[in-house]
Protein backbone atom coordinates (compact mmCIF):
# COMPACT_ATOMS: atom_id res chain seq x y z
CA UNK A 1 0.00 0.00 0.00
CA UNK A 2 1.22 3.42 -0.29
CA UNK A 3 2.40 5.72 1.71
CA UNK A 4 0.06 9.25 2.12
CA UNK A 5 1.35 12.43 1.64
CA UNK A 6 -1.16 15.05 2.62
CA UNK A 7 -0.71 19.18 1.78
CA UNK A 8 -1.50 19.94 5.42
CA UNK A 9 -0.62 16.46 7.67
CA UNK A 10 -2.08 16.16 10.98
CA UNK A 11 0.82 14.96 13.27
CA UNK A 12 -0.65 11.56 14.10
CA UNK A 13 -0.41 10.98 9.51
CA UNK A 14 3.39 12.38 10.19
CA UNK A 15 4.04 10.39 12.54
CA UNK A 16 2.41 7.41 10.23
CA UNK A 17 4.57 8.50 7.54
CA UNK A 18 7.79 8.75 9.49
CA UNK A 19 7.24 4.90 10.53
CA UNK A 20 6.61 3.70 6.85
CA UNK A 21 10.11 5.32 5.55
CA UNK A 22 11.59 3.74 8.44
CA UNK A 23 10.18 0.54 8.10
CA UNK A 24 10.47 0.96 4.44
CA UNK A 25 14.16 1.27 5.00
CA UNK A 26 15.11 -0.75 7.18
CA UNK A 27 13.02 -4.18 5.14
CA UNK A 28 13.23 -2.94 1.78
CA UNK A 29 11.93 -5.86 -0.88
CA UNK A 30 15.34 -5.22 -3.02
CA UNK A 31 18.66 -3.94 -2.19
CA UNK A 32 21.35 -3.27 -4.72
CA UNK A 33 23.42 -5.84 -3.35
CA UNK A 34 20.37 -8.46 -4.31
CA UNK A 35 20.36 -7.46 -7.60
CA UNK A 36 21.65 -10.51 -9.65
CA UNK A 37 24.27 -10.14 -11.92
CA UNK A 38 23.00 -12.21 -14.68
CA UNK A 39 21.13 -10.60 -17.44
CA UNK A 40 17.96 -8.94 -15.69
CA UNK A 41 15.09 -6.38 -16.57
CA UNK A 42 15.79 -4.04 -14.06
CA UNK A 43 18.73 -1.59 -13.94
CA UNK A 44 20.51 0.59 -11.12
CA UNK A 45 19.66 4.51 -10.79
CA UNK A 46 19.39 7.35 -8.43
CA UNK A 47 17.81 6.42 -5.14
CA UNK A 48 15.90 8.62 -4.07
CA UNK A 49 14.26 8.73 -0.53
CA UNK A 50 11.00 7.04 -1.26
CA UNK A 51 13.04 4.53 -3.60
CA UNK A 52 15.26 1.71 -4.21
CA UNK A 53 17.36 2.94 -6.59
CA UNK A 54 16.04 0.05 -8.66
CA UNK A 55 14.36 0.54 -12.17
CA UNK A 56 12.07 -1.04 -14.49
CA UNK A 57 10.88 0.11 -17.80
CA UNK A 58 12.54 3.88 -16.33
CA UNK A 59 10.44 3.48 -13.17
CA UNK A 60 12.05 3.67 -9.79
CA UNK A 61 10.59 1.26 -7.29
CA UNK A 62 9.39 2.05 -4.24
CA UNK A 63 9.61 0.91 -0.86
CA UNK A 64 6.55 -1.16 0.47
CA UNK A 65 4.80 -0.17 3.61
CA UNK A 66 5.45 -2.03 6.57
CA UNK A 67 3.42 -3.88 8.94
CA UNK A 68 3.89 -1.43 11.57
CA UNK A 69 1.60 1.17 9.26
CA UNK A 70 -1.35 -1.62 9.12
CA UNK A 71 -3.83 0.98 10.89
CA UNK A 72 -3.38 2.75 8.08
CA UNK A 73 -5.21 0.42 5.89
CA UNK A 74 -8.02 0.77 8.04
CA UNK A 75 -8.33 4.45 8.49
CA UNK A 76 -12.28 5.52 8.28
CA UNK A 77 -12.02 7.90 5.33
CA UNK A 78 -11.09 5.25 3.67
CA UNK A 79 -14.12 4.44 2.20
CA UNK A 80 -14.48 7.91 0.38
CA UNK A 81 -11.37 7.80 -0.52
CA UNK A 82 -11.12 4.37 -2.36
CA UNK A 83 -15.06 3.71 -2.88
CA UNK A 84 -14.84 0.07 -2.27
CA UNK A 85 -18.60 -0.37 -3.62
CA UNK A 86 -17.35 1.27 -7.21
CA UNK A 87 -14.36 -0.70 -7.26
CA UNK A 88 -16.94 -4.28 -6.62
CA UNK A 89 -18.93 -3.40 -9.25
CA UNK A 90 -16.08 -2.51 -12.19
CA UNK A 91 -14.50 -6.21 -11.00
CA UNK A 92 -18.01 -8.11 -11.45
CA UNK A 93 -17.16 -10.78 -9.88
CA UNK A 94 -19.38 -13.67 -10.11
CA UNK A 95 -20.20 -16.05 -7.32
CA UNK A 96 -17.59 -19.15 -7.43
CA UNK A 97 -14.80 -17.35 -8.72
CA UNK A 98 -11.44 -17.66 -7.11
CA UNK A 99 -9.72 -14.14 -6.31
CA UNK A 100 -6.05 -13.32 -5.23
CA UNK A 101 -5.48 -10.34 -3.35
CA UNK A 102 -1.91 -9.54 -3.76
CA UNK A 103 -0.80 -7.60 -0.97
CA UNK A 104 -3.78 -7.98 0.86
CA UNK A 105 -2.56 -6.22 4.00
CA UNK A 106 -5.55 -6.36 6.73
CA UNK A 107 -7.90 -7.81 4.12
CA UNK A 108 -9.51 -4.38 3.64
CA UNK A 109 -10.94 -5.42 0.28
CA UNK A 110 -10.43 -9.77 0.72
CA UNK A 111 -13.70 -9.41 2.77
CA UNK A 112 -15.65 -7.43 0.40
CA UNK A 113 -14.88 -9.72 -2.32
CA UNK A 114 -15.35 -12.78 -0.48
CA UNK A 115 -18.64 -11.83 0.34
CA UNK A 116 -19.10 -11.15 -3.88
CA UNK A 117 -17.45 -14.47 -4.67
CA UNK A 118 -19.86 -15.92 -2.26
CA UNK A 119 -19.45 -19.43 -0.29
CA UNK A 120 -18.16 -21.40 -3.26
CA UNK A 121 -15.86 -18.63 -4.29
CA UNK A 122 -12.46 -18.50 -2.53
CA UNK A 123 -10.30 -14.82 -1.58
CA UNK A 124 -6.72 -15.67 -1.32
CA UNK A 125 -5.03 -12.83 0.40
CA UNK A 126 -1.35 -12.80 -0.09
CA UNK A 127 1.12 -10.77 0.97
CA UNK A 128 5.24 -11.02 1.58
CA UNK A 129 5.17 -10.51 5.27
CA UNK A 130 3.89 -12.98 7.73
CA UNK A 131 2.61 -10.57 10.38
CA UNK A 132 0.10 -8.89 7.71
CA UNK A 133 -1.42 -12.37 7.19
CA UNK A 134 -1.76 -12.79 10.88
CA UNK A 135 -3.60 -9.42 11.16
CA UNK A 136 -5.67 -10.57 7.87
CA UNK A 137 -6.67 -13.36 9.73
CA UNK A 138 -7.34 -11.30 12.90
CA UNK A 139 -9.52 -9.16 10.94
CA UNK A 140 -11.04 -11.87 9.19
CA UNK A 141 -12.72 -13.97 12.16
CA UNK A 142 -14.12 -10.53 13.62
CA UNK A 143 -15.76 -10.34 10.30
CA UNK A 144 -16.90 -13.85 10.52
CA UNK A 145 -15.48 -14.50 7.15
CA UNK A 146 -14.90 -18.04 6.39
CA UNK A 147 -13.46 -17.70 2.49
CA UNK A 148 -10.63 -15.84 2.92
CA UNK A 149 -7.15 -17.69 3.41
CA UNK A 150 -3.90 -16.43 3.89
CA UNK A 151 -0.98 -17.17 1.75
CA UNK A 152 2.37 -16.08 2.61
CA UNK A 153 4.52 -14.99 -0.97
CA UNK A 154 8.00 -14.18 -1.60
CA UNK A 155 8.87 -11.13 -4.10
CA UNK A 156 8.84 -13.55 -7.08
CA UNK A 157 5.93 -15.86 -6.39
CA UNK A 158 2.36 -15.41 -4.87
CA UNK A 159 2.66 -18.89 -4.27
CA UNK A 160 -1.43 -19.50 -4.82
CA UNK A 161 -2.28 -22.82 -4.37
CA UNK A 162 -4.95 -23.26 -7.11
CA UNK A 163 -5.85 -21.38 -10.64
CA UNK A 164 -7.60 -17.89 -9.89
CA UNK A 165 -10.27 -16.22 -11.99
CA UNK A 166 -8.87 -12.75 -10.87
CA UNK A 167 -5.50 -11.22 -9.66
CA UNK A 168 -5.74 -7.93 -8.22
CA UNK A 169 -3.54 -5.82 -7.04
CA UNK A 170 -4.77 -2.65 -5.13
CA UNK A 171 -2.01 0.07 -4.45
CA UNK A 172 0.22 -2.51 -4.55
CA UNK A 173 2.46 -2.94 -7.84
CA UNK A 174 4.27 0.07 -7.37
CA UNK A 175 6.09 -1.49 -4.19
CA UNK A 176 6.71 -5.04 -6.42
CA UNK A 177 10.27 -5.27 -6.04
CA UNK A 178 11.09 -7.95 -8.45
CA UNK A 179 7.68 -7.30 -11.19
CA UNK A 180 9.07 -9.16 -14.15
CA UNK A 181 9.20 -12.37 -12.43
CA UNK A 182 5.95 -11.70 -9.85
CA UNK A 183 3.89 -11.12 -12.61
CA UNK A 184 4.59 -13.65 -14.43
CA UNK A 185 4.53 -16.42 -11.99
CA UNK A 186 0.85 -14.55 -11.64
CA UNK A 187 -0.50 -14.79 -15.21
CA UNK A 188 0.79 -18.86 -14.74
CA UNK A 189 -1.69 -18.80 -11.69
CA UNK A 190 -4.12 -17.39 -13.89
CA UNK A 191 -7.35 -19.51 -15.23
CA UNK A 192 -7.66 -19.43 -19.39
CA UNK A 193 -9.38 -15.74 -19.98
CA UNK A 194 -7.99 -14.82 -16.04
CA UNK A 195 -7.81 -11.37 -15.42
CA UNK A 196 -4.87 -9.10 -13.61
CA UNK A 197 -6.50 -5.86 -12.18
CA UNK A 198 -3.83 -3.19 -10.69
CA UNK A 199 -5.32 -0.02 -9.04
CA UNK A 200 -2.74 2.47 -8.38
CA UNK A 201 -3.47 6.20 -7.61
CA UNK A 202 -2.87 8.00 -10.87
CA UNK A 203 0.20 9.35 -11.44
CA UNK A 204 -1.33 11.42 -14.42
CA UNK A 205 -3.10 14.16 -11.50
CA UNK A 206 -0.57 16.40 -9.21
CA UNK A 207 -3.20 16.95 -7.11
CA UNK A 208 -3.51 13.51 -6.10
CA UNK A 209 -2.11 13.63 -2.68
CA UNK A 210 -0.18 10.51 -2.88
CA UNK A 211 4.29 10.52 -3.01
CA UNK A 212 5.47 10.49 -6.37
CA UNK A 213 6.52 6.91 -6.52
CA UNK A 214 3.55 5.43 -4.93
CA UNK A 215 1.54 6.65 -7.89
CA UNK A 216 1.55 5.66 -11.43
CA UNK A 217 0.31 6.68 -14.74
CA UNK A 218 -1.97 4.30 -16.75
CA UNK A 219 0.43 4.41 -19.88
CA UNK A 220 3.38 3.25 -17.36
CA UNK A 221 1.36 0.37 -16.52
CA UNK A 222 0.91 -0.73 -19.72
CA UNK A 223 4.20 0.05 -20.88
CA UNK A 224 5.07 -2.74 -17.72
CA UNK A 225 2.32 -5.12 -18.96
CA UNK A 226 4.01 -5.99 -22.07
CA UNK A 227 6.53 -7.88 -20.94
CA UNK A 228 3.57 -10.46 -19.87
CA UNK A 229 1.28 -12.74 -21.67
CA UNK A 230 -2.20 -9.93 -20.88
CA UNK A 231 -4.08 -8.44 -23.09
CA UNK A 232 -5.07 -4.76 -22.16
CA UNK A 233 -9.23 -4.82 -22.03
CA UNK A 234 -9.99 -1.54 -20.20
CA UNK A 235 -9.39 1.27 -17.64
CA UNK A 236 -12.17 2.30 -15.45
CA UNK A 237 -11.87 5.83 -14.30
CA UNK A 238 -14.77 6.51 -11.86
CA UNK A 239 -13.07 6.52 -8.82
CA UNK A 240 -11.90 9.92 -6.76
CA UNK A 241 -7.58 9.10 -6.77
CA UNK A 242 -7.10 5.99 -8.31
CA UNK A 243 -7.46 4.26 -12.15
CA UNK A 244 -8.77 0.31 -12.77
CA UNK A 245 -6.78 -1.36 -15.27
CA UNK A 246 -7.86 -4.61 -16.46
CA UNK A 247 -5.98 -6.79 -18.20
CA UNK A 248 -6.48 -10.25 -19.66
CA UNK A 249 -4.66 -13.50 -19.64
CA UNK A 250 -3.74 -13.98 -23.18
CA UNK A 251 -5.19 -16.90 -25.21
CA UNK A 252 -2.16 -19.63 -25.65
CA UNK A 253 -1.45 -20.52 -29.68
Amino acid sequence: MSTPLWRSPSSRTRAWIMVLVLGASSSAWITAAETPREATPYTQGKKTRDGLGVYYFGREIAHYMTHLAAPWLERPERDTEERPDLVLKALALKPGDVVADLGCGTGYFSWRMAQAVGPRGVVYGVDIQPEMIELLAEKMKERGVANVTGVVSTVKDPKLPQPVDLAIMIDVYHECSRPAEFIAAVCRSLKPGGRVVFIEYRGEDPTVPIKALHKMTEAQVKLEMTAQPLDYVETFRGLPRQHVIIFRKRAAL
